[in-house]
Parts: C-alpha cells; structure tokens; sequence
C-alpha cells in the first residue's frame, strides 16, 4: 500500500510545476505552500513517533522527496533538509525534542557542519557561528548550526579523541539570515547564510551525534548521513523523471519547419538511452534502502559494508540523474536554452545537486575505501 506522504506528493505535482518559476524567482519556496508541505508532515517523516514524528522507512522517504522533485526540486530540496534536521531529534534529549515537535507543522534548517563555536555556560552552551547553505531558513521556525565546543586549550575531545561537534537548535527569531544565495540552480531554495552571537542554547537542544545514541527503531540504525545522501538522490531522480518527460513530450510537437524531433533517430536513441539509465539507477538505489531497512530491523549496526553500498546506490543515482537531463537537455535543440523551457531549469538543477558532499567525488573515494577493506576515517558514511 502506497504511504499517504508519497501520494500526497503526487497529487501536489501539478501545483508544484506551475509554481517553479516563481520560488526560482523569489529565490524561495512560497510561505503558504510550505505551510501546506509542514502541514502534511514532511519535515517530521523522519522524526520519533513516540515523540510527534511520522518515523517513516527509508525507501517512503525516497519515493516521497523524488515525487516532490518531479514538481518542483526547491521544495523537495527543503523538503529533505527539514526532514534530515528533524531526524536530530532522535539524537536530542526527550525535552528538547518535544521542544521542537510539539508544534507538528514547524519546520526545521539547519546545517550540520561545524561553522560555530560554543562555550559551556550555566545548563547549555554560547554560540556564536556562521553557517553556509541553509536550505529554506526563511521558512523554518527552528534553525540548527554545528558547533565546535571550545575549551582554554582548544576543542573539547569526544571519546574516540576527535573533536565535539554538537548540533544545536535555536529559534529562527534567534538568528540572522544573511542574503547570499544568488546561484545557479536550485534558487528556489532560499539557502542562504545564517548567523548567531553569543547566544544560549539549554543543553537540551544539542547532540553530538557521535556521542549520542538515538531512540529505539530501525530507522535510527541508519546512520543520518547516509540518509542525507539518499535525500540528495532522491531530488536528483525526480529533478531527471521531469526533465525527460519534459523533453519527450516537447520531442512530439509539430515544428512549423519540418517533422517533430522525436522524428530524428539521434533523438529516439538518446531518449531511450536516458530511459534505461534513470529506470536502472533509480532501481539500484531503492533496492539498497530496502536491503538496509531489512538489516536495520534484523539487527542494531548497519555493516560498513552496507552502508558503503547504500552511499555507492546514492551517488551513482545522482550522477545518473546528472547524465540523463544532459541527454534529455541536449535532445532538446535550441528550444532548451530559453528561460520558458523547463528543460534550462532542470538542467541547472541538477548541476547543483551534484556538488553536494553527499555525493560528490570525494565521498565516493571513501565509499571506495569502505567497500574494499581499507583504512579510513568512516564516520560520515
């Protein structure tokens, strides 16, 4: 049976398509339709049942962000960031999540990767901090930063002897949003800096995920950056499902100087080339999420093993995503280059996910290292 969140998402795609243009331009996603996303529990599909998330499996969460991204991929962009930053609450003390969750349609950004510095006060923490890239600030009530604690001799050490790395929320009032995101994919974001000084976060509102231990489930067995990864995918797929539907249905209009494009053998094969492409790497990654959930329920530790497949699933994904919008961009003629074409969109998109660490090339050397035996620091994995 199909989860509500994956047909919700479905149904909303015609809404999201004809609203693309305007988040690009806005360089956000609307305030009311974002209401709508929260509303119907995104942001939380990853988060605690027993403390007011959805918990949802892996695989519901792929099929539900890559629906969304058939649409429109800034608002299954934010999407995936909110529901990822929602996940921290399976990491957070018991009060502090129901903190965050007890409003069921806030939302959540945040960036995870350590741009602050905190100090250890009276019952929390300082901080002050900077950070790049935060995905739909200006809609989210609650905003997160990393942040190394800091000491009078430097940062304060986790048990395995690297340094504390805590994510910590605050209320978006809390913060500054500072105006830097003019790019050139995926605008509708709205990833902009955000920024903090000396400000209190209780205690409560922190983790350090390599210190922690998450509630009960075997979601939570899965570790969050390979669920971020998957969630980068997963935009990626449906950023290339719209983008060759795109061009397939453009490749059967009549031109008023010649036959249709779809009539032009170079186009038949790209086109189906494209087809098999997205069909094979979209199978290959939801075959692993479903694998992983199945040891996830059979056991309390995902094999590195498996985890370096789940991260290989999700980075061949994306640079399959990447090569069949080239097809169905380059497919397309001159008609692909004008602002009107959602084609030229889809195109620059999909250019911007791939720079995402998850899945960038320097995540897929450790994989490599993962996969075949060897040394290595594989705590992002």
């Amino acid at each position: 049976m199909t989860h509500d969140l994956i047909q919700h998402a479905r149904s909303l795609q015609p809404k999201l398509t004809e609203a693309a243009a305007h988040h690009e331009s806005q360089r956000r996603v609307d305030p009311g339709l974002w209401q709508e996303i929260c509303a119907q529990g995104y942001g939380r599909m990853l988060a605690p049942a027993d403390r007011g998330g959805l918990q949802v499996d892996v695989a519901t969460y792929v099929e539900a962000l890559e629906a969304l991204a058939v649409g429109d991929a800034a608002t299954a962009w934010c999407a995936m960031t909110a529901a990822t930053t929602g996940m921290l609450t399976a990491y957070l003390p018991e009060q502090g999540a129901r903190t965050l969750l007890e409003d069921g349609k806030a939302a959540f950004a945040g960036v995870f990767a350590p741009m602050g510095k905190a100090t250890v006060v009276d019952g929390g923490y300082r901080l002050s901090g900077r950070w790049s890239f935060c995905s739909g600030c200006e809609n989210a009530a609650w905003r997160t930063g990393g942040a190394l604690i800091m000491t009078e001799g430097g940062p304060r050490t986790t048990s395995s002897g690297g340094p504390e790395v805590r994510a910590m929320f605050f209320p978006a009032e809390a913060s500054e949003v500072l105006d830097t995101w003019s790019v050139a994919g995926l605008s509708g974001t709205g990833s902009h800096d955000i920024a903090v000084k000396d400000l209190f976060v209780p205690e409560a509102l922190t983790t350090c995920l390599t210190e922690d231990k998450p509630v009960q489930g075997a979601l939570f067995q899965v570790p969050p950056f390979a669920v971020l990864a998957l969630g980068v995918a997963s935009v990626a797929l449906g950023i290339a499902r719209a983008a060759l539907d795109a061009c397939t249905a453009q490749s059967k209009e009549p031109r008023p100087m010649g036959k249709p494009r779809c009539a032009d053998s170079h186009v038949q094969m790209q086109l189906l080339q494209a087809e098999a492409e997205l069909r094979s790497a979209r199978a290959f990654m939801m075959q692993t999420a479903k694998d992983v959930m199945g040891a996830a329920e059979a056991s309390t530790e995902i094999p590195l093993a498996d985890r370096a497949v789940l991260r290989l699933a999700a980075s061949h994904a994306t640079s399959a995503a990447a090569s069949v919008v080239d097809r169905a961009y380059n497919a397309g003629g001159g008609g692909a280059i004008y602002l009107r074409n959602p084609l030229q969109r889809h195109h620059r998109d999909i250019h911007t996910v791939t720079q995402h660490v998850m899945v960038a090339p320097s995540a897929q050397k450790l994989t490599a290292r993962a996969w075949l035996g060897l040394p290595g620091d594989f705590s992002m994995l």
